[in-house]
């Protein structure tokens, strides 16, 4: 290797020391209260007074949106980037395609 410092063990062992020490040392800045009231341990919600009982949003609905968004994106991506007059690359698209209509065909039967 020409250079040890960017081998990806290191480099990453190095970036997780940097950010545990900026870590620790931004935690000095921190506000801390020392009262009884026990402020730094309750959500804070612009002021506002958070009741016990929480919202728990459905996400059923946005799920197809979501999956529909990432399927045509993802084979718009593999198509657009693989390389152009081989068989190869062709076939692999022509099984993209076919899985992104499997894939809508499943997401909008009823």
């Amino acid at each position: 290797m020409d250079n040890l410092w960017l081998a990806p063990p290191l480099a990453f062992i190095i970036v997780l020391i940097i950010s545990w020490l900026l870590s620790y040392l931004s935690s000095a800045l921190a506000y801390r209260h020392k009262g009884p009231t026990g402020a730094l341990t309750k959500a804070y919600a612009s002021g506002e007074e958070v009741k016990t009982h929480r919202v728990n949003p459905d996400y059923s609905q946005f799920f197809p949106f979501a999956f529909f968004f990432t399927l045509l994106h993802v084979v718009t991506l593999i198509i657009a980037t693989g390389p152009t007059r081989s068989w190869g690359s062709f076939l692999i698209a022509v099984i993209y395609i076919l899985g992104a209509l499997l894939g809508l065909l499943v997401l909008f039967r009823r």
